[in-house]
């Protein structure tokens, strides 16, 4: 057995996709935050910018999502990066869905 025994050669490889969803994911949470956080220093008033900028990160992320799913389907690939890309940005939205929600009120 030896030294190889601890060693897995295959040729998967990350998705290019996979990891763009995985940034527009996180631009979109970093976004999202940033705007609460500014909203909240700004007396509970939102600025039109911040919503803009969610509304950007909004489409963002189902753009992020359209590429995950996309790399999820790839043949021969790591899928740990396409369903973290999934995962986030899913997130984004339902916190996308939540301040129009709350907005609302």
């Amino acid at each position: 057995m030896g030294i190889l025994a601890k060693y897995k050669f295959t040729n998967k490889r990350h998705s290019m996709k996979a990891l763009m969803a995985v940034i527009l994911a996180l631009i979109g949470i970093v976004t999202i935050i940033l705007s609460i956080v500014f909203s909240y220093k700004n007396g509970g008033e939102a600025k039109p910018g911040y919503a803009a900028a969610v509304l950007l990160s909004m489409i963002m992320s189902l753009a992020g999502l359209v590429l995950g799913i996309i790399s999820r389907t790839e043949p021969d690939r790591y899928y740990f990066f396409a369903d973290l890309g999934i995962v986030l940005n899913i997130i984004v939205l339902s916190g996308v869905g939540v301040i129009l929600t709350l907005g609302l009120r």
